[in-house]
């Protein structure tokens, strides 16, 4: 048996007046998951533990099988893992973004988690001349893609500065950033860093860009994690256009299947991760293909956009990997990571809507649509990291 798990980050939300009380799943055209549901088995899975906090580090870790409560150390972690950043077991290091903020200070809003979606082309300039400024012995910038970048306070894993708690910028679009100012004063150094370094970009940068601000969260130490394919049994990749996935790909020593033209957004090359998949699964027998889409639109609390993500998730990728592997013995897992419910413009820790299909499959749902309303009526998968497990044990190949 083959396994695809096929995830549009961010897919599931909430009924909206706009669109007659349906949710953006609801409204969108998707066939394909449909004819899976139906054939299949549809369900909710919690994949965020409680108290923990609804992101997609966390969400997506529990989808690949890893508790993340065992193994969670941050989201900057992750996205060094990625990168193959060699790090000590004693170093922090942080997710920084580029973003636009009204004024950095307890009085300023944050304006713009991604500084305008800056492209990775325009943001490399400012990272390198972030680290040849202000890099040091204790902190060091690492460039990423598009607004998503990374900093290293070396050493400091252990100390109380360390703890502190700095929002998601994209938890805080249009809201005060009081809280994450006061936070960064518990850590002078990192404060001082902050401050210089966005006072830089705004005022005396070669800048054309709307980045006036770094915004250093999500710290933690290196992450590890065990082997995929020791721990699951299945030689596996990821595919994605986000660090984020890329790095618990290779901490969980999977292979990483880089596409040209991926971008995170609607624009993506669609087409690339279908053909990526297929050609892995030639040899590999479990493969991660995530699609950020639906995700950056509910951050911009974009109907329109995350209805036509949802669109072309289904039509451009749902599709066309089914219709390669008809008559084919391949599993189907269907789902997202998290809710981004575009009421809230960020995340939310609600069940998320899974649908499984497989040819074995003797006690299909018989569901119409596939969607948050008929998969609440379908089976309950309380954990997250439970959700792989149970997909293997469905469809035999279980322990």
């Amino acid at each position: 048996m083959k396994y695809l798990f096929l995830i549009a980050d961010g897919m599931g939300d909430w009924p909206l007046d706009e669109l007659n009380a349906r949710t953006p799943l609801q409204a969108a055209v998707t066939p394909h998951m449909d004819a899976l549901a139906k054939q299949g088995i549809v369900g909710t899975c919690r994949t965020v533990p409680a108290g923990m906090p609804p992101g997609s580090d966390v969400a997506n870790m529990a989808l690949l099988g890893f508790n993340p409560a065992n193994h969670h150390t941050g989201r900057g972690p992750i996205e060094a893992a990625a990168q193959g950043l060699e790090l000590a077991d004693n170093d922090l290091v942080w997710r920084c973004n580029l973003v636009t903020v009204s004024e950095l200070s307890v009085n300023g809003f944050m304006r713009d988690y991604s500084a305008g979606h800056i492209t990775t082309e325009k943001a490399m300039p400012l990272l390198r001349g972030l680290q040849m400024r202000f890099g040091s012995p204790r902190f060091t910038f690492h460039p990423g893609v598009q607004y998503r970048h990374l900093l290293v306070q070396k050493g400091a894993a252990g100390s109380d500065e360390a703890g502190i708690h700095v929002q998601p910028p994209h938890d805080i679009t249009d809201k005060s950033i009081a809280a994450s100012m006061e936070s960064y004063k518990a850590n002078p150094p990192l404060n001082e860093l902050v401050m210089r370094a966005s006072h830089w970009l705004a005022e005396d940068a070669d800048n054309n860009t709307k980045a006036n601000a770094i915004w250093p969260w999500g710290q933690g130490r290196p992450l590890r994690l065990p082997s995929f394919e020791k721990a699951h049994g299945l030689k596996g990749a990821v595919i994605s256009a986000v660090d984020l996935i890329k790095g618990l790909g290779r901490a969980a020593d999977m292979e990483v299947l880089d596409v040209p033209g991926v971008t995170g957004l609607l624009d993506t090359n669609y087409a690339g991760k279908v053909r990526a998949a297929l050609d892995f699964l030639s040899h590999g027998d479990f493969v991660f293909v995530h699609l950020e889409g639906p995700d950056e639109c509910g951050h911009g609390g974009d109907i329109d956009c995350k209805v036509e993500a949802i669109n072309r998730f289904d039509r451009l990728i749902v599709g066309p990997l089914r219709e390669a592997l008809v008559g084919e013995p391949a599993a189907f897992l269907v789902t997202c990571d998290h809710l981004t419910p575009i009421a809230l413009k960020t995340h939310h820790a609600d069940p998320v809507p899974f649908l499984l299909n497989w040819p074995g499959c003797s006690e299909p749902s018989g569901v119409g649509e596939f969607n948050e309303l008929s998969a609440a009526q379908g089976v309950r998968v309380s954990k997250g990291h439970e959700l792989l497990p149970w997909v293997l044990a469905k469809t035999g190949r279980g322990a």
